[in-house]
């Protein structure tokens, strides 16, 4: 550390004015963090082996003040509900987890008004007065119920106070504010018994009222010293934000009437290089701090004098890993909530899946497949359930909702891993904390020692395991723990309680920290990220039943006060430092967006002669071509297979569309054979729903193949058809759901969609169409022998239905999807393959020309029925010349015609053949 840090001067000052004493020395700090810093920078001051004093932060100073043992904020709520429930009416008794969202914000309260030593009852009884005044007091006779009930909980408030501050009294044991409140009674007797030689307060900027009297009063007796640490920049400026408290009390405090007051630096003005750096979103900035941490290093910086700052926590991440590898040591001194904790957001997600499933079904305890999926797929569980053929069944099946049984059914040999995961939760809370603990356990002996993502996974697993641990204890202490929706209320208020701490070497290497652990500590080189309003400073929130004005009425702190407080935080992290680097997200728009920090605006504003401030923007290098279409040449190999498809099983017309729309799509799905992964399909998709349209119609014509179709034929398939409809449902659909929501409306319209087709074939019969079915869903072949192609080649496909109307052959396509007939008229052969909005085209012709060799010379029409514009009927293909507008339109298949189209065919197969010609993407 640079020898002009405030620990060095505050180590210097403490050495030279009690060299004999240093055991008699009792220094208090902030925090607890920057105990390690000091004692270094004592070690540095002396030449010779003594006893430290005692350092000890104003917590656990003020904890020893008042004699009273510090509370868990759970325990704590706890506590409220078993007084809460003494003084409360049974039949006005809200549940626990009611209870526990209201009480947690009026805990709050209880502890600003006891820190700032405020008398209770005259500010509860002002909240409740401010509520009469603003809920109908006027209007007494149409006083509802709800709002009795509601002002007589603003009436209970001074009750509540009393009997928990005196029940927790009886306990000894307290939250911070009652601590502090009893520190201050007890301030005397802690005075006349105290036998150190001197209390030194070292680092403080804002202080409650508690705080205020115990140190004046220690000032006065002549017991302690203060050491503030202030720049002259921001005492001096009666406007300045980061000199708000400590200017307030230079100007309030009688005892600096008669003593200096210490120390008031001036170095904020001094030489530095501050960087404001702008770039898009979170991991931008990740990325430009872990070059400036490599370009430090390559410049000779130790990174023992650098710290980075992160504005937001859930920055660790991604900063970790941006960080160069040349970052040898790293010493990470910040909380890191829970919520982006991996091991609790599978605690959460076990907690989903079991709650719901009772919630389901008590009986049969009906699983979610995306609840299972989501523990089986989670990171930390994933390599160690052997559930690969369970999550492949589920997909293939289509299972939606399924029990318990069924799932272990499925998985067959279950692992005792995969037992605890999924086994049967009952309202045993005790065995349910018991088995999630049994899990965090086993997923621990899954992980080895020497990595260092393994070492970062098993502080998140440790930081989960605390909380269940406690709960067990809450579990056994507290009989209102009793059912699974209180537990996971109590859980969740807990992990967010439950912050993870990283092990390092404080002294040596990288120091990433959050804001508050920056308090007290110098560095010479600084890097800070997230400077954007609602960061830093963090906003507006404020969580709490005493509004605004009474709080400045009162002189409670209010997001002003907290505004100061980062503004401190800030300052002093560039007091001393040299080079600094300001990071925040240029984004205005989406979740982690906003405007820059009005801190950035005041650096430059507020612009020191010899600071060298420069501000730029960062964006992503964006090359010429956003995506370079890809390219795949036809190795020997390809060529290979693709006469292995020619030859055997053939290309089929979807095939060639296929290609048409992107060569790429056919390179993955018919050279290299990738099919589409199978998933769940929780609303039925509209191929789905096609495949069991087709299926039904297939199974439905069938008895009536090589027969002319009669009006009572139709009227007999109309009868089975809702049967077959949901047959082929439950055949293609499996165990997917369909008697509810999405599905069950795709079920009516499949069911409407055959019988319109029925309701139109029928009237048609009626109106003297003479109709033989002939095939239908039938494998057709035929070879291409072309000298312009390398080899002959097979063109196979199946085709929905080809039938004898009236003389004529006629092969129809059945789509679920609105074709309209536009769509199948062509006006020129050339270039044919060149556009996709022939698609449809080319399959009509392709059918057309299969089924060539079976027509029997006979007149061929082939064309679409679509379901979605049933009302045109059987849309068929036609050739309009579009050079002659006089010449009609044709419908007739014949050999003119085909061999138009095999000229175009014989082109398209050539350049798929052709080992010149790569595959390549097509972008539109």
């Amino acid at each position: 550390m640079a020898q002009n840090t405030f620990l060095d001067k505050l180590s210097e000052k403490i050495v030279h004015s009690y060299p004999d004493k240093l055991q008699d020395i009792v220094i208090v700090l902030p925090n607890k963090r920057a105990k390690v810093f000091l004692l270094e920078a004592l070690k540095r001051q002396l030449d010779k082996t003594v006893f430290a004093p005692e350092i000890i932060s104003i917590e656990d100073f003020v904890q020893n003040v008042s004699g009273i043992r510090s509370i868990d904020p759970i325990e704590l709520l706890f506590e409220f509900y078993a007084v809460y429930l003494n003084i409360t009416e049974k039949e006005k008794q809200q549940p626990f987890e009611n209870f526990a969202n209201w009480a947690k914000t009026l805990l709050q309260d209880f502890n600003e008004i006891d820190r700032y030593l405020l008398n209770p009852k005259h500010v509860l009884s002002y909240l409740k007065d401010i509520e009469d005044i603003k809920h109908w007091s006027l209007d007494l006779q149409n006083r509802t119920t709800m709002i009795e009930n509601y002002l007589e909980f603003w009436n209970l408030l001074p009750l509540y106070y009393d009997s928990l501050y005196n029940h927790l009294l009886q306990k000894e044991t307290g939250y911070q504010g009652l601590i502090y409140r009893e520190a201050v009674g007890n301030i005397n007797h802690f005075s006349n018994a105290f036998k150190k030689h001197k209390l030194i307060f070292s680092g403080f900027n804002a202080l409650n009222a508690a705080e205020e009297k115990i140190i004046r009063h220690l000032l006065s007796a002549g017991q302690a010293e203060i050491y503030w640490d202030i720049d002259e920049t921001f005492l001096n400026d009666p406007y300045h934000d980061a000199g708000l408290f400590v200017r307030r009390f230079k100007q309030s405090w009688r005892e600096y009437h008669t003593q200096a007051f210490e120390w008031i630096a001036n170095d904020f003005s001094k030489e530095k290089n501050i960087k404001v750096i702008g770039t898009p979103k979170t991991v931008g900035q990740a990325k430009i701090a872990g070059q400036i941490i490599e370009k430090l290093q390559s410049k000779g910086h130790s990174l023992d004098k650098t710290a980075l700052v992160l504005g937001e926590e859930n920055m660790l991440i991604p900063m970790l890993y941006s960080l160069p590898a040349s970052v040898g040591s790293l010493n990470i001194t910040m909380g890191y909530s829970s919520k982006n904790n991996p091991a609790q957001l599978l605690i959460q997600k076990l907690f989903k899946l079991h709650t719901n499933a009772i919630n389901r079904n008590e009986k049969s305890y009906t699983l979610y497949y995306r609840e299972v999926l989501d523990i089986l797929t989670h990171p930390l569980v994933e390599p160690h359930t052997g559930a690969a053929k369970l999550v492949e069944t589920i997909n293939k099946n289509n299972i939606t909702f399924f029990s318990l049984n069924k799932l272990f059914e499925i998985q067959g040999e279950a692992t005792p891993f995969f037992n605890l995961l999924f086994e049967r939760w009952d309202n045993d809370v005790k065995a349910v904390l018991n088995q999630l603990s049994e899990i965090l356990l086993t997923l621990k002996s899954f992980m080895g020692n020497d990595d260092e993502e393994e070492k970062i996974a098993k502080a998140f697993l440790y930081s989960v395991f605390k909380v269940i641990n406690k709960l067990i204890n809450y579990a056994e202490a507290h009989p209102e723990m009793n059912s699974l929706t209180v537990l996971y209320t109590i859980y969740k208020q807990v992990a967010e309680l439950a912050e993870v701490s990283f092990e390092g070497e404080p002294l040596t290497g990288l120091q990433v920290m959050g804001v508050l652990e920056s308090r007290v500590l110098d560095f010479e080189n600084v890097i800070i990220t997230s400077m954007n309003e609602g960061k830093f400073p963090s906003g507006k929130t404020q969580n709490s039943f005493i509004p605004y004005d009474v709080k400045r009425e009162l002189g409670l702190p209010t997001y002003k006060e907290k505004d100061a407080i980062y503004s401190y935080h800030f300052y002093h992290l560039l007091m001393r430092a040299k080079n600094v680097y300001l990071l925040y997200n240029t984004e205005s728009e989406g979740l982690d967006a906003g405007e820059r920090s009005r801190f950035l605006t005041q650096l430059e504003i507020e612009r020191k002669p010899q600071h060298n401030l420069q501000s730029t923007i960062y964006n992503a290098y964006l090359p010429d071509k956003a995506y370079e279409p890809m390219v795949i040449q036809k190795s020997e190999k390809v060529m290979e297979r693709l006469k292995e498809i020619a030859t055997g099983k053939g290309f089929s017309p979807s095939a060639l569309t296929g290609y048409i729309r992107n060569p790429i799509q056919f390179y993955y799905q018919r050279v290299l054979r990738i099919r589409e992964v199978d998933e769940v399909e929780e609303s039925i998709a509209l191929n789905t729903l096609g495949t069991i349209i087709h299926g039904a119609l297939e199974e439905l014509y069938k008895p009536f193949l090589n027969k002319f179709l009669t009006v009572q034929g139709i009227d007999d398939m109309k009868a089975l058809a809702d049967d077959e409809v949901m047959r082929q449902f439950v055949l293609v659909y499996k165990e997917g759901e369909i008697k509810k929501g999405r599905n069950l409306l795709a079920f009516e319209v499949a069911k409407r969609n055959v019988h319109n087709l029925l309701k139109l074939e029928r009237r048609l019969i009626e109106e003297g169409d003479a109709v033989k079915v002939l095939a239908l869903e039938q494998t057709f072949e035929r070879t291409l022998e072309d000298s312009r192609l390398p080899h002959p080649v097979k063109i196979s496909g199946n085709i929905d239905r080809i039938e004898q109307r009236n003389g004529k052959i006629r092969i129809v396509d059945y789509k679920t999807g609105k074709v309209e007939k536009g769509n199948l008229v062509l006006k020129a052969w050339d270039g044919l393959p060149l556009d996709i909005k022939n698609e449809k085209i080319i399959q009509l012709l392709t059918y057309a020309f299969m089924y060539e060799p079976n027509a029997n010379g006979m007149e061929t029409e082939a064309g679409i029925i679509s379901f979605k514009n049933m009302k045109t009927g059987f849309m068929n293909f036609s050739f309009k010349d579009g050079f002659d507008r006089s010449a009609p339109a044709s419908n007739v298949i014949d050999s003119d015609t085909l061999g138009e189209f095999k000229t175009q065919l014989v082109i398209l197969i050539k350049e798929i053949l052709n080992p010149d010609i790569p595959f390549e993407e097509k972008m539109d």
